[in-house]
């Protein structure tokens, strides 16, 4: 769906421009804004630590982490120590963000393939803006290695501030230097979309991969 044209310039003229993802629903396979794409981290929660995934969900995820947590305002491990107890949990923190970080990792790999191909255009460079912690920006960037394929990663807990407030794009439009045409911007989630639209990125809204390779100007490149 795309929501906001970019005029190219001149067939002769060389512009550097910025592809920019949001990282669940688009680069991961995880959490989607539509329920029914959703593939869950937490379906063997309940057998394999004994924590309730509703309760972790109700208790955790749309709590302390959301409200804290994501915006950088509390650690990770620090929310977890303070509500584990309280959800049955006997093991450490650490023990629990591993499972939680380890199982929440399925790269969207085809995503990723043609991400490398354009990689190579020097006109191209390519940023991912998403709402996470601080613990799991780490994991995304160096263990799953997307820090081998993106130049840099804004999240709302560096930013302290969640997409898609207008500063958390002003903090990620700061730190693309050298960037001359509008932002392509790939997310699954509507109102980002409309945030980012109204910031003046070029916006699309990710429902699978065809929402990518069938943009006019990425499927030109992909050639």
């Amino acid at each position: 769906m795309f929501l906001l044209a970019w005029e190219p310039p001149p067939s002769d003229a060389s512009v550097t421009r910025a592809l920019v993802f949001d990282v669940d629903g688009v680069l991961v396979h995880g959490y989607h804004a539509r329920p029914e794409l959703q593939r869950r981290w937490d379906q063997n929660l309940l057998a394999d630590l004994g924590v309730d995934p509703d309760r972790f969900r109700d208790e955790f995820i749309f709590d302390i982490f959301v409200k804290k947590v994501v915006i950088g305002q509390t650690a990770l491990i620090s929310a977890l120590d303070r509500r584990l107890p309280s959800l049955g949990f006997k093991g450490s923190s650490m023990e629990f963000a591993n499972y939680w970080l380890s199982h929440d990792s399925q790269l969207n790999e085809p995503l990723l393939e043609n991400l490398r191909r354009l990689k190579a255009d020097a006109d191209i460079r390519l940023f991912i803006a998403t709402n996470q912690d601080h613990m799991r920006a780490q994991w995304l960037w160096q263990t799953l290695g997307l820090g081998t394929i993106f130049e840099d990663i804004f999240y709302s807990a560096r930013a302290g501030v969640k997409k898609p407030n207008k500063a958390f794009f002003d903090f990620a439009a700061s730190r693309m230097p050298g960037v001359e045409g509008m932002p392509l911007f790939f997310d699954d989630t509507p109102r980002v979309i409309e945030g980012a639209r109204a910031y003046g990125w070029e916006s699309v809204l990710f429902v699978d991969n065809d929402d990518f390779t069938n943009h006019p100007w990425i499927a030109e490149r992909l050639k």
